[in-house]
């Protein structure tokens, strides 16, 4: 028996070669420490009982070099699920105890009944769709081919038991796919590429592409009948957006009977070719990367098509954000390639160069999960992330090489006194001021790096009027975009949304007293907008700078549109005057009546609503799982 509990252990302190001179060892304990994952080689192989309660794995796959382990527990560590435990009672044959737990006729069923199902279905796939597509005579190339086709179909097509085991049952697909080939045709396993077999192994992650995932995308039928009536109603109003697609391609484990999936971010993709970060009116395509639960998918928003999907099956993912970034090639000439960070409940940051089909990297920004993302517009390594942590930080994610090796840093750390829900940077000086909406008001910071002090707190946190017109500084802002340079939009609830003027080296505004550490300034309320009288949390609003429009979704699945063209100009001067009474919507957008195998959806939350910066496309994140998509008509 060996104990190293509590000693702050990190996988890389568990030295193979001191373990190797521990043949004989039959009990382990590795209890509260920080491990992340296994070393491969301990060369444990008399091991019996092993516990790893109060870590931080993410992996249980590693365990399988224990082949005699009989004992096994794994108690409080966040990352691993249901999945994990059908792993190892695949992984370990002499598994007797799991956390306690007898677990010898599951593991069994597990082993036996749950295989044998599964490798039927492999086979039945394979002879329906993919015999027939493999001639007599066939060259490496042509098997390297049909086995990647093969295996991305089968995992996305064989489905077996509950929901809540997708993952597992993806992983043995996988498994038994890969041995079918191997053992009935004599197909060689290994044609992947190294590292893409390591970030498939390690982490569960996928990147799926169109043609294998069709079946997985649901599309939700519009009803004709209301759609028509939607046309003649609004088709006396200029300007007015027909729907275009309803999507369900977040679904957990593909399952088209989902309709809880929460979706919560979705970016236009910036256009490569024409210096995208100078010009916003023609720098987006008709692409859009989307977030929600365990997936991001990129979708066409003309064709409805889900051109990409990513997946981590232990994340729910919360935001996504775009940058463009000068690569080089292996020929060593640069090139501008668009990458997207996604980030959620883990705290981590993937890295996805979206060309390649290829997650290159992860940062570890935040202990806790991470609200929002958003890039600098000037310098486009600079990410900034908001977590749960009460903190903002900005990191240099370095530009990837050939191989994708990148060197990732922390910049700042922003002290928040509450949660930061949404942040903006302010467009004349992006360099300069942070603004961010938090669960407990509305703060700026100085970000100029120039400064030596790495943590920084506030410099600036706005009062508004409370209901009964006391000036609060104390009140959650959880929709926060600017609207031109110096008007910025902000959501409150109780059917307001309010157009402050901004006041950070703003023109017509105040400068901070440097001198002043912290200051509490009352913010130039402009406008209020009439909105729905919910009071749900987190429904944010958006901008589309380019037309002077904002957008905000309700509970009701309805988006409202506001034009304001016509105040923007009298806000901008230097006596700002408010507007007397809320301005109303230009136009609702109703939820049309959809059906999916005959059912009616009620309750609909629009999380998230943003248009391309033409105003062409205008995407609707739901709270049921559905992506919509209007088109400008």
């Amino acid at each position: 028996s060996f104990s190293l509990s509590k000693l702050q252990l990190k996988t890389g302190d568990l030295d193979p070669r001191l373990f190797s001179r521990l043949r004989h060892l039959q009990k382990l304990d590795l209890s509260d420490n920080l491990l992340d994952k296994f070393p491969n080689s301990l060369t444990l192989p008399d091991l019996r009982v092993l516990n790893c309660n109060n870590n931080q794995l993410e992996d249980v796959t590693a365990l399988k070099q224990f082949p005699l382990l009989e004992e096994l527990t794994y108690e409080n560590n966040v990352y691993l699920t249901l999945n994990d435990d059908y792993k190892v009672m695949f992984l370990l044959q002499n598994l007797r105890l799991l956390n306690g737990k007898d677990i010898t006729k599951l593991a069994n069923h597990v082993r036996r009944v749950n295989s044998r199902k599964l490798t039927s279905k492999v086979t039945a796939h394979w002879e329906k769709f993919f015999r027939d597509q493999l001639p007599e005579k066939y060259t490496a190339e042509q098997v390297k081919s049909i086995k990647k086709k093969f295996l991305k179909s089968v995992q996305t097509n064989v489905v077996y038991g509950p929901s809540s085991l997708s993952e597992f049952t993806r992983w043995r697909v996988k498994m038994i796919a890969e041995e079918f080939l191997s053992y009935s045709l004599g197909l060689e396993l290994n044609t992947d590429t190294e590292t893409e077999e390591k970030v498939d192994e390690d982490e569960e992650e996928s990147t799926e592409s169109p043609k294998e995932d069709a079946e997985d995308v649901s599309k939700v039928v519009v009803t004709p009948r209301k759609r028509k009536r939607n046309r003649s109603k609004s088709g006396s109003r200029k300007k007015s957006a027909e729907p275009l697609h309803f999507l369900q391609c977040h679904s957990k484990g593909n399952s088209r009977e989902d309709f809880k999936t929460q979706l919560w971010s979705c970016v236009f993709e910036p256009l490569l070719d024409c210096g995208a970060r100078k010009d916003p009116i023609v720098s987006s395509s008709r692409t859009v990367a989307t977030c929600g639960g365990e997936s991001v998918c990129l979708i066409d928003c003309e064709t409805g098509v889900v051109l990409k999907k990513y997946k981590v099956a232990t994340e729910e993912f919360f935001s996504v954000a775009w940058t463009t970034l000068p690569m080089v090639n292996s020929d060593s000439r640069k090139k501008s390639h668009n990458i997207l960070a996604a980030a959620g409940r883990r705290g981590i940051v993937k890295l996805i160069h979206v060309a390649a089909d290829f997650c290159y990297g992860e940062i570890k920004a935040h202990k806790k999960p991470i609200a929002t993302v958003c890039f600098s517009p000037t310098q486009e390594t600079h990410l900034f992330t908001a977590s749960y942590d009460k903190r903002i930080a900005l990191w240099d994610i370095g530009i990837p090489d050939c191989d994708y090796n990148f060197k990732a840093s922390q910049l700042l750390v922003l002290e928040s006194f509450s949660v930061p829900l949404r942040i903006a940077l302010v467009p004349t000086c992006p360099e300069q001021y942070l603004l961010a909406g938090c669960e407990e008001g509305c703060f700026t910071w100085n970000i100029k790096l120039e400064k030596e002090q790495k943590n920084r707190p506030f410099e600036v946190t706005f009062q508004f009027p409370d209901e009964e017109g006391e000036m609060t500084t104390s009140h959650r802002v959880d929709g926060l975009a600017f609207l031109n340079d110096d008007v910025v939009g902000e959501c409150k609830h109780n059917g307001q949304i309010h157009k402050k003027k901004k006041q950070t080296g703003a023109p017509g505004g105040d400068e901070p007293d440097p001198q002043k550490k912290k200051q509490s300034v009352s913010a130039v309320i402009l406008a209020e907008l009439e909105w729905s009288t919910t009071d749900l949390s987190y429904l944010t609003l958006s901008t589309c700078p380019a037309k002077e429009h904002v957008f905000c979704g309700d509970e009701k699945g309805s988006v409202w549109i506001y034009n304001l063209s016509n105040y923007t100009t009298a806000w901008s001067s230097a006596k700002a005057k408010r507007s007397d009474k809320r301005i109303p919507p230009t136009q609702i957008l109703k939820w049309p009546e959809l059906q999916s195998n005959g059912d009616h959806l009620s309750e609909i939350l629009i999380n998230n609503v943003i248009t391309d910066p033409t105003f062409t496309y205008l995407v609707a994140l739901t709270s049921v799982n559905i992506t919509a998509i209007w088109k400008k008509s």
